[in-house]
């Protein structure tokens, strides 16, 4: 896979034991992450759960680093119906919080803890990022326009078979109007968890959103 290769082991010798083989194999991985126990403190997971998420990740990609495209990928596989690779690619910014370009094992389970595990607060805080597409600190319309639509593309035409054109539109204005409450054009952090948390009827959509993640 493109951004992900497997990295060639060292040809078989019998006169390279299997370990020597194993360790020359580690030294040409990209990137090992950080210990597990400061994994461990630093998320909801224990160390036995660290590993099997790791041993996944180093599955899927052996170099220790995920890249966009490899990402777009693996959710193409998850929604065969439609088109995944723009929600994706929101979804790619807000795990790549550091805007380097690619995904390390930390990103990945640190986001995964709080989507997982996370209070309702720091659900919220994340799905805030997640649509706060430019990171100015504030959710414009569009903006909102854009991630519902790419999720609504994502989902397909068999999710929804009668799904109009401007249903995405309607969807956000409703939410938009709701959740902008100084009608400033914008929404802030703490109107969007205000809203949030007091309208069962957003709570239930961001909670069916977080599912796709």
């Amino acid at each position: 896979r493109e951004g992900c290769e497997k990295p060639t082991a060292p040809m078989p010798s019998p006169l390279v034991p299997d370990k020597i083989e194993d360790e020359l194999e580690m030294t040409m991985v990209c990137h090992r992450p950080e210990g597990l126990e400061q994994l461990e403190a630093q998320t909801n997971f224990t160390k036995r759960e660290l590993q099997v998420l790791y041993r996944g990740f180093k599955n899927e990609c052996p170099s220790g680093v995920v890249n966009e495209e490899t990402f777009k990928q693996i959710y193409a596989q998850f929604f065969p119906h439609g088109d995944a690779s723009t929600y994706a690619h929101y979804l790619f910014n807000a795990f790549d919080t550091t805007q380097t370009g690619s995904v390390k094992f930390e990103d990945f389970v640190t986001a995964l803890s709080i989507l997982l595990r996370g209070t309702v607060h720091e659900k919220l805080r994340w799905t805030f990022n997640l649509y706060d597409i430019n990171k100015d600190g504030y959710i414009n319309k569009e903006e909102m326009m854009d991630i519902v639509k790419a999720i609504y593309d994502m989902m397909g035409k068999y999710t929804y078979p009668v799904l109009k054109e401007d249903t995405p539109r309607q969807h956000v204005d409703v939410f938009f109007q709701k959740m902008d409450k100084n009608k400033d054009g914008i929404v802030t952090l703490d109107e969007f968890l205000e809203s949030c948390q007091e309208d069962d009827n957003i709570m239930r959509s961001l909670q069916l959103f977080q599912n796709v993640m």
